[in-house]
């Protein structure tokens, strides 16, 4: 296979290692053969999961996203730990997040966030058959998430106001409003 448009990379500073992202900054040889500077984010990757109570309702979490200066509502989500696989993560996520266990988890698909930048990938499951687990969410201790249930129209008028703002959970919306007209 041809690689037409692949950059050599040629020398790689690390600029950053944190607790969720590492950041570096790579010299890359183009295919015209001219030199580039690419700014990089590693990120172990994460899941999402669209999880679904036995009435319908799309099970959510509501947040303030430091980066965004605002609390929104997404489908639960959450970083892969070293040797994780996604699915158990899917589920760990699910139950630190909602209280929820799910006696199915199928996986859906997965994506690159943002491949310009940074290499995190995102594993989307749809859970069903939840059952609670347990009264109080146990979180990461620096995680402070409401529980929310919405039906589907109520999800679709919450990206209206923009309070749903997030692309893996437009992406959830979506798949779902799909899965309905089939």
């Amino acid at each position: 296979m041809v690689k037409k448009f692949e950059e050599k990379t040629l020398s790689s500073e690390s600029i950053y290692k944190g607790k969720i992202i590492d950041v570096k900054i790579d010299e890359v040889k183009l295919p015209d053969g001219k030199t580039s500077k690419r700014e990089l984010i590693d990120h172990p990757g994460a899941v999402a999961i669209i999880a679904l109570t036995d009435e319908g309702k799309l099970v959510m979490v509501e947040q303030y996203r430091k980066a965004l200066e605002k609390s929104i509502i997404e489908i639960p989500a959450g970083k892969l730990e070293a040797g994780e696989k996604p699915d158990m993560t899917a589920k760990r996520e699910l139950e630190e997040e909602t209280g929820y266990r799910a006696e199915q988890l199928d996986f859906i698909v997965s994506y690159y966030t943002s491949p310009g930048f940074a290499n995190e990938i995102i594993y989307v499951y749809k859970a069903s058959g939840l059952k609670v687990v347990e009264d109080q969410l146990q979180g990461d201790d620096d995680e402070f998430v409401e529980l929310i249930e919405v039906t589907l129209d109520e999800a679709v008028k919450l990206i209206e106001e923009q309070r749903i703002h997030d692309a893996k959970t437009i992406h959830a919306v979506h798949y779902l409003m799909l899965q309905n007209k089939g």
